[in-house]
């Protein structure tokens, strides 16, 4: 009579190797997409977002003002 236990032992082994290999794989493939990236210059990336900070500072207070005029306009008509 042969046991069935050891089997299932055997596929966990092979599902645990697998998925170490798959693990493996995702991770050096991630560092050669990294690799191919352009990182941008500190110049730059400083720049850039003093401009992304100064486009958001100015809608934000674009949006204020005009939400106030609304405000006194509709104050006035009710």
């Amino acid at each position: 009579m042969v046991r069935k236990e050891g089997t299932k032992r055997d596929k966990s082994e092979v599902k645990s190797a697998d998925n170490q290999s798959k693990v493996t794989k995702l991770i050096g493939e991630t560092k050669e997409e990294l690799a191919k990236v352009v990182w941008p210059s500190r110049q730059q990336l400083l720049s850039e977002s003093a401009a992304v900070i100064l486009m958001v500072s100015l809608v934000a207070t674009v949006i204020y003002l005009v939400d106030n005029l609304f405000t006194w306009g509709s104050g006035k008509v009710f």
